[in-house]
């Protein structure tokens, strides 16, 4: 069965926004499959990031979310329902 929110296409978008934070790691997952069937799975995707970048150095876990969000936030009316997010400076791995 074919995934109804393309994570291919949200990856690459979610590289582009995220550029500004210069990420030196970023992995995407993408969990959608697993919410299948429950209400939010057919607005947008559910998604995993792992961002490893010097621009969390000395933030707390909620600054670092809410650069992510900033960057992403749109995204979040339409084609993402749930994104999970661990933002990580590069001391931190």
């Amino acid at each position: 069965m074919e995934s109804t929110h393309p994570g291919n296409d949200i990856e690459a978008l979610l590289r582009e926004r995220l550029a500004p934070l210069a990420p030196s790691r970023f992995e995407f997952a993408d969990d959608s499959h697993l919410h299948a069937g429950h209400a939010g799975a057919r607005d947008g995707g559910h998604y995993r990031l792992l961002l490893v970048s010097a621009a969390f150095a000395g933030k707390s876990t909620v600054a670092r979310h809410r650069e992510v969000f900033a960057l992403v936030g749109d995204l979040m009316r339409g084609r993402i329902h749930a994104l999970g997010i661990k933002a990580l400076a590069p001391d931190e791995i």
